[in-house]
């Protein structure tokens, strides 16, 4: 596939998930698009759907190889984890946790908020809860 057809596939596959088209997101996974793929603007599938609380979207991608830690944007939107947190959506927080997520990297390139400060700033407590029992460090919340 060259690579025309994958920005193609990528900025469809993106637009599909903000939708919440399920058979379409199917289709263009088998169709070969990359489910870390980015579109226009450089937003991964991933960060799209766990901004959206889109957990069913979220399994999909993960289970296509989506990489949970993939950071989105061009440091305007940040990682899967963060945009999940940030809206207190906590089952796809959850959902990521268990797919290998890490509760403590910052976004912006390490250089950002962390998961745990997002959830606290919402206010979102039970996914503060979420993030800390899965080992998110309070001390990484300053700064």
């Amino acid at each position: 596939m060259n690579r025309r057809q994958q920005k193609k596939l990528a900025r469809r596959l993106v637009m599909a998930v903000m939708f919440g088209e399920a058979d379409e997101v199917d289709a263009l996974l088998r169709a070969g698009a990359d489910p870390d793929g980015r579109d226009a603007d450089s937003t991964t599938p991933l960060y799209a759907a766990s901004v959206h609380g889109a957990t069913d979207m979220v399994r999909r991608l993960l289970a296509a190889g989506a990489s949970p830690d993939a950071e989105s944007g061009r440091g305007d939107q940040g990682t899967p984890l963060c945009g999940a947190a940030c809206w207190g959506h906590t089952g796809t927080v959850r959902v990521l946790l268990d797919h290998g997520a890490d509760p403590n990297l910052r976004e912006d390139h390490g250089t950002g908020l962390t998961p745990l400060q997002w959830a606290r700033n919402g206010p979102h407590p039970e996914t503060v809860e979420v993030l800390l029992a899965a080992g998110a460090r309070p001390q990484e919340t300053t700064g």
